[in-house]
């Protein structure tokens, strides 16, 4: 499993971005983001070519707060910088595969 990073990358990065992308926001300590890393970890399986970004929230955290993230673990679904879905708290693989497709069609 992946960590959650420290580093916060400027909005301005995230907007540049070329492609699919998913950043997820959480914690490395948080329950309900352990829970779901093996659902996440096997939807992006079926999905080698989208860009995964996992990028560690809290207080202080302006990218987090940027997106407006109150949940964690967030997941927002972009393509070329642009979010066209996010999943709050997964717990199916049916609305991961659902914003997968949406960033890929």
């Amino acid at each position: 499993m992946k960590p959650y990073s420290p580093e916060q990358p400027e909005r301005s990065e995230i907007a540049a971005l070329a492609g699919p992308m998913v950043l997820e926001f959480g914690t490395n300590w948080c329950g309900y983001c352990r829970a779901a890393q093996p659902l996440v970890e096997r939807a992006l399986a079926d999905y080698p070519s989208v860009g995964h970004l996992k990028v560690e929230d809290g207080p202080g955290r302006v990218l987090g707060r940027s997106f407006r993230v109150k949940l964690w673990p967030t997941l927002v679904f972009l393509r070329d910088g642009q979010e066209l879905a996010r999943v709050v708290r997964p717990t199916s693989a049916g609305s991961l595969a659902a914003a997968l497709d949406r960033i890929t069609a």
